[in-house]
């Protein structure tokens, strides 16, 4: 299926009219990310809709060594700041997918309490839409949230200039998993 994908991105390239052109290294994020936005796996980012600001430099922490991941390390390792931002302008303008997880309410109404208590909306704002360099995480992937949020809390992540590690630090795995229930419901 990411097979399937990739091509109909690539394909797209053929026709230079296009309103809004796919970039050429599209193709290779449709592989994880998905040629929708909904990523083929959940513990994938949805990157459709993302902040362009946040896309370009997550891409840019991924080729510095900031941020440590094997798949997207050696994808970014030649690409130059131009095709990076055409990257993450491309996919901040694409619409997100329906969320698929079906969150637990009683899990969520904890983690709406928790999120207020930590405060996420002074970074992340209301409807935690994000802004700049700080992401949507409204109808953010379950999976993908918990595996974030518990990278921040044993600092396994650390490319937030401290304030996720901080905030995750003060997180119980159970935490987590609420915030992830209420994120994904958003």
């Amino acid at each position: 299926m990411a097979l399937v994908a990739g091509v109909a991105l690539s394909s797209g390239l053929a026709g230079a009219q296009q309103p809004a052109a796919v970039p050429a290294k599209a193709a290779a994020c449709a592989a994880c990310h998905g040629a929708d936005g909904q990523p083929i796996l959940p513990v994938y980012p949805i990157i459709a809709g993302q902040t362009s600001r946040y896309l370009y430099l997550q891409l840019r922490d991924f080729q510095e060594g900031r941020r440590v991941n094997e798949i997207m390390a050696p994808l970014v390792k030649d690409m130059s700041r131009d095709e990076m931002r055409e990257l993450a302008d491309y996919f901040s303008k694409q619409k997100p997918p329906p969320q698929k997880f079906a969150a637990d309410p009683a899990k969520a109404k904890l983690g709406k309490l928790k999120a207020e208590e930590t405060l996420c909306t002074m970074c992340h704002l209301g409807g935690f839409a994000g802004q700049n360099e700080i992401p949507r995480v409204a109808g953010q992937n379950h999976d993908y949230i918990v595996k974030q949020l518990s990278d921040f809390k044993t600092k396994k992540r650390t490319n937030d200039a401290g304030t996720m590690t901080s905030v995750a630090n003060t997180l119980s795995d159970e935490d987590i998993e609420n915030l992830s229930h209420f994120l994904v419901g958003l």
